[in-house]
Order: structure tokens, then C-alpha cells, then sequence
């Protein structure tokens, strides 16, 4: 039975969730419950990642394009959120993550001359308030170092998504990036060889991640976005931490208590609002 195209991009996109969501849930399994290290989950899922992307390109009887800053922007990202996760819970990283990405073209927007309405205004200060509470010390408050790599993780991931507007076929740009972040993942992996420890069940995590929540799963977003109005692409990702404490909750017992809940209300309602595109003047 042929799907209609509106059912095809919602079944696309809930795909695509899932898999953003899957990556924090398989690098906090990975990190919290095997002794893989942070450097070779790392290394290990751009290399997959890069891998099954070429393969698509190559399926396609395509060249991967890509460029070294974009490349960099996607490895300073991919480092940062495995040594981030090393003591972050799933879900608290991925509403800093998020929350990061979307304030930071957020603010990019607003340096850029872009202006915001009173709604888009009041929302932006909700997020900035609920992403600050988060960071307070108290009972939810997590490590100040491990959520500021996550912070970074956002921004950088902020810059590639940036640069990816101008890129061209997106999927044919990722895939060109993560081929050139494989060489500083397996760098910075070679720098730790003394920390390194390995361990079958966490690189099959970190290969699951590369190879099908990030290599498939941008193959899916791009098909979907594609199809997607830029607002709609933008607040449905705000679903992403909510699954993932979902996730977390289910398969890593991790709790999720009042203060985190108010800050993820805060921060993903402060966002979507932000986002929200005004009416109109008549």
C-alpha cells in the first residue's frame, strides 16, 4: 500500500526523532553501563557514520561534497556530547543540547538583523531563564563542566546546521563531513591511547550510533525536511528531549523529577514559542 505523502513525511520525521533521540540514550548506555571511554565512542561512531553514508552516496551513484569547517563544527560536536555524557543523565543532556542548538540560531538570527516579536521575545527569555534554573546549584543541577561541553556540543551543532543551508544536498554535504571528522576522531582517540579502554558491547553501541540513529537517521531528517515548512522542521525537534527522558526512563531507570521537568517546560515552551513564526500585519 503506497503511502500519501503527508503520512509519508510524519512517518519520516517520527523516524528521524527517534533516532536523535537514540543518540544520547546509546552514548549514556554505552558511557554509564560498559567501560568503553568517551575518545572510542567517539571515533567509533563518525567512522561507522561516515561509512554508511558513503555507501548510500556510492548506492546513488553520487559524490560525497562536504567542506573542513563544516567538518570541524561536526566533530567539536560529536566530542563534546560523548565527553559530556560521561556523567550527564540522557535526558538532562539532551535538553541542554537542544536548548543550546535552538538559542543559538536563535541568536545568530537576531545578530543577523532578524527581528522578534513580543511572543517570539517573551519566549526567548522563558528558554534563556529555564536553560540558567537548570544550571543552578540544587538537587537537579548537573556537573557544571560536563553540562558546558554539552552547551558547546549545541553550539557547534548551531554552526553546522548554520553552514548546512548553503551547502546544497544535505545528505551529499553530511556525508562528505563526516568522512573528513573521521581522521580528528581517530586523532584525538590516538592522543588518549593511555586512557582508552575497550569493550565489545559499548563499540557496538557507539557503531549503532553512528552507522543507524546518525548516518540513517540524517538520511531520513533530510528526506523529510525537504518536505517540511522551516518552523514545523524547527519545533518538531523539540521533541527530541522529551523522548529521550522518556527513553531514559525506560531503558537506563534514570529519574525525572519535578525541578527537571519545570526547567525542560520552560526551556523547550520558551523555544517554541521563539520559533513561532508572528502573524502577519494586516
Amino acid at each position: 500500500m503506497k503511502l500519501s505523502p503527508a503520512t509519508s513525511t510524519l512517518s519520516l520525521t517520527v523516524l528521524a526523532m527517534l533516532a536523535f533521540a537514540g543518540n544520547s540514550l546509546l552514548c549514556r548506555l554505552a558511557l554509564r553501563s560498559t567501560p568503553i571511554d568517551a575518545a572510542s565512542f567517539t571515533a567509533l561512531r563518525i567512522a561507522s557514520g561516515a561509512l554508511v553514508l558513503w555507501l548510500f552516496m556510492w548506492r546513488r551513484g553520487v559524490t560525497a561534497t562536504g567542506n573542513w569547517p563544516s567538518a570541524g563544527a561536526l566533530f567539536v560536536y560529536a566530542a563534546a556530547f560523548s565527553l559530556a555524557y560521561v556523567s550527564l543523565p540522557a535526558a538532562t543532556g539532551a535538553l541542554l543540547l537542544f536548548g543550546s542548538v535552538q538559542l543559538t540560531m536563535l541568536g545568530t538570527g537576531l545578530a543577523r538583523g532578524e527581528r522578534l516579536g513580543a511572543r517570539q521575545s517573551a519566549g526567548l527569555a522563558i528558554a534563556v531563564v529555564g536553560l540558567i534554573a537548570l544550571l543552578l546549584p540544587g538537587a537537579a543541577a548537573p556537573s557544571l563542566p560536563s553540562a558546558m561541553l554539552m552547551l558547546l556540543a549545541g553550539i557547534a551543532w548551531a554552526v553546522y546546521s548554520l553552514r548546512g543551508k548553503y551547502a546544497g544536498d544535505a545528505t551529499r554535504a553530511t556525508a562528505g563531513n563526516f568522512l573528513r571528522a573521521t581522521p580528528p576522531a581517530l586523532l584525538l582517540a590516538g592522543l588518549m591511547f593511555p586512557q582508552l579502554t575497550w569493550d565489545m558491547r559499548g563499540a557496538a553501541y557507539a557503531v549503532t550510533s553512528g552507522a543507524l540513529t546518525s548516518g540513517v537517521g540524517y538520511i531520513v531528517w533530510y528526506a523529510a525536511v525537504k518536505r517540511l515548512p522551516a518552523t514545523t522542521a524547527a519545533s518538531v525537534q523539540l521533541s527530541v528531549p522529551a523522548i529521550t527522558a522518556l527513553g531514559g526512563i525506560v531503558f537506563l531507570g534514570e529519574p525525572l523529577g519535578w525541578a527537571l521537568a519545570a526547567c525542560c517546560a520552560a526551556i523547550l515552551g520558551g523555544v517554541a514559542l521563539a520559533v513561532r513564526p508572528s502573524p502577519p500585519k494586516s
